[in-house]
Formats: C-alpha cells, sequence, structure tokens
C-alpha cells in the first residue's frame, strides 16, 4: 500500500455555510489553473462555499497501481467532505479528481467533472450508478474521454469537438478562450439549476 500521507492543503473561500462545495484538482491541475480557477468564481456567484484542495501526488505516483491512485484520491475527498459535517453538497472535479466519483455517487452528491477519466472502468461504473446532478465535460481530442461512454449515461454531457485534456484547441488561443467560455457557461448553468431541485445529501 502506498504512503497513506495526503499532501494536501485546503483552501476556503466563504458563502452559505450549509453549500459547500469541494473542488478536487488534477495531478498537475490545481485550482488556480483557469478551469477550476472559473469554477470557483461560479460558485462563489451562487452563494457557494468553496473548499479547494490543494494536494502534491506523492513522487511515486506514476508507480501507483489504479486501484492504489483511486485509493488514494478517495482519502483526500473523503477527508475533505467529511470535514463539512454534511453541509458538502457538491464536488467539482478535474481529471485525477474524478476518480473520486464514486464517492460522489455513494452519498447522493451532485458533481461536475471536467475531463473524467472515462477510460478507467471504476470511473464509468460509478456514473452509471450516480443518480444525484451530474455534468461531464469532455473534448473530443483528449485520449481519456470516451464519447461512446459519455453518451451512453444520462448525466448533463457537454463534449468540445477538437478540445484535448485541458479542454484547449492545438495551435488555437483565441478558439481556446471562447472554449473556456463555453465551460465556464455551461458550469454556471449546472450549478444554478442546483439551489431548485437538488436533495440532501446522504451523510453516512
Amino acid at each position: 500500500m502506498p504512503d497513506p500521507s495526503p499532501f494536501t492543503v485546503p483552501t476556503r473561500f466563504d458563502g452559505a455555510p450549509d453549500r459547500v462545495a469541494v473542488v478536487v484538482p488534477g495531478v498537475g491541475y490545481s485550482p488556480a489553473r483557469p478551469l477550476l480557477h472559473f469554477a470557483r468564481g461560479v460558485l462563489l456567484q451562487h452563494g457557494w462555499t468553496v473548499q479547494e484542495l490543494w494536494w502534491r501526488v506523492p513522487d511515486d505516483f506514476s508507480q501507483f497501481t489504479v486501484d492504489d491512485r483511486i485509493a488514494w484520491v478517495e482519502r483526500q475527498v473523503t477527508q475533505a467532505i467529511d470535514a463539512e459535517a454534511g453541509a458538502c453538497r457538491l464536488l467539482v472535479g478535474k481529471s485525477l479528481g474524478s476518480l473520486a466519483c464514486g464517492i460522489a455517487a455513494d452519498r447522493n452528491i451532485a458533481a461536475a467533472w471536467l475531463t473524467p477519466v472515462l477510460t478507467i472502468d471504476h470511473v464509468a461504473r460509478a456514473l452509471q450508478r450516480a443518480k444525484a446532478p451530474t455534468l461531464l465535460i469532455g473534448g473530443s481530442a483528449d485520449k481519456l474521454w470516451d464519447s461512446r461512454i459519455a453518451e451512453s449515461l444520462r448525466h448533463d454531457i457537454l463534449e468540445v469537438p477538437s478540445a484535448d485534456h485541458a479542454l484547449e484547441l492545438a495551435d488555437d488561443a483565441a478558439g481556446s478562450v471562447d472554449v473556456l467560455r463555453q465551460v465556464v457557461s455551461r458550469l454556471d448553468r449546472f450549478i444554478g439549476s442546483l439551489g431548485c431541485r437538488q436533495d440532501r445529501p446522504d451523510r453516512s
């Protein structure tokens, strides 16, 4: 079993105390990067309290098995959720963060997954059983995104043509900014909808 040390420092932005969103980064995609930075902005505009996880993956993370990577991510996210004493009602995750989608499914927590790793069976199966509102955003040029799996799910889906794993367009900076605007707009619509139709999560 790999070192369980979390290497995680949470950063908090206060809004409604009973509506907490946990932002979960990717391997090298921190909460300061554009997709998660603007996701935080949208959450704050809608009155959410935001807890950002800032982690450094272990030095030998590339040698972890898939199961060990899942377990590592789940430990970080479980600690963050439990720290909110039932107030966490949304997860917003990027790439590696989507390995926590089983937690969202099991606890009936809404989620927005940016470039989820749909090529991992654990992720696909968890998304299949998730009943809380869920948004999936990926790019057709992302090798970790699977259009067939995405289309088979009943969730809210945004697939961006030609976008890569960073949801950017190769050799097209202006076009990449347009994609970012599209993603932020979809996040805004999804997060805005949660205030009127989301149930309380399972606190178990």
